[in-house]
């Protein structure tokens, strides 16, 4: 499997992503991106960076991938880590994920993250949970090369 990543076409991506969330309805704020794409340059997902608050070291990032594709391997989350601890020197990642989507929040647990459940977030009928992710907490995912983080954390 060959993945591809693509920087500095913020708007297609966020595009791509929020048509593919249901609950983002007028797109995002001003944002930054990351394009996976795969071996036909085809944009199979993307991840998108916005409400980053300089002064508390946060920023909130939102992704969606077509079904069906394998695109959130270690190197895809090697570079969502670099873009927010190392590029935006965030002291966390904040993301929003369904609550029932279990597999997604299994990935999210291995690589450190926190969750809170957010009763109703998406609605009457659907739960969210904040997935938080400090820079320590990833940095301390024996995944992860030290020297990589030791800066972020």
């Amino acid at each position: 499997m060959t993945l591809r990543y693509i920087y500095g076409q913020d708007e297609t991506v966020a595009r791509f992503v929020a048509q593919m969330i249901p609950h983002v309805d007028r797109g995002f704020p001003k944002c930054e991106t990351i394009g996976v794409v795969d071996a036909n340059n085809r944009l199979i997902a993307g991840v998108v960076y916005y409400y980053e608050n300089k002064r508390n070291g946060t920023i909130e990032v939102a992704t969606a991938a077509l079904p069906n594709t394998v695109w959130f391997t270690r190197e895809t989350l090697k570079r969502m880590a670099e873009f927010a601890f190392v590029r935006c020197r965030c002291q966390m990642a904040i993301l929003r994920v369904r609550a029932e989507d279990e597999r997604l929040l299994r990935q999210l647990a291995r690589f450190g993250c926190m969750f809170v459940t957010v009763p109703r977030l998406y609605g009457r009928d659907s739960d969210g949970v904040m997935c938080l992710l400090t820079a320590e907490a990833y940095a301390e995912h024996p995944a992860v090369r030290r020297d990589d983080y030791r800066e972020a954390a």
